[in-house]
């Protein structure tokens, strides 16, 4: 499944663009991606988890 992948770099983008509005630097744009990468990958991965488990 693509959903944790997707949620990787959905939360990148929107981490790294969420620290910029905020007036971030590169260190600060760098962080915010990686937590939200993280967060949106897990989120993305408990849906495919759903999702496989509901079709078998």
């Amino acid at each position: 499944m693509i959903y944790p992948l997707s949620g990787l770099f959905f939360g990148a983008l929107l981490g790294a663009y969420r620290a910029k509005s905020r007036g971030g630097k590169v260190a600060d744009m760098a962080q915010w991606a990686a937590v939200f990468a993280l967060i949106f990958g897990i989120i993305g991965l408990f849906i495919a988890i759903i999702i496989t488990r509901n079709l078998t």
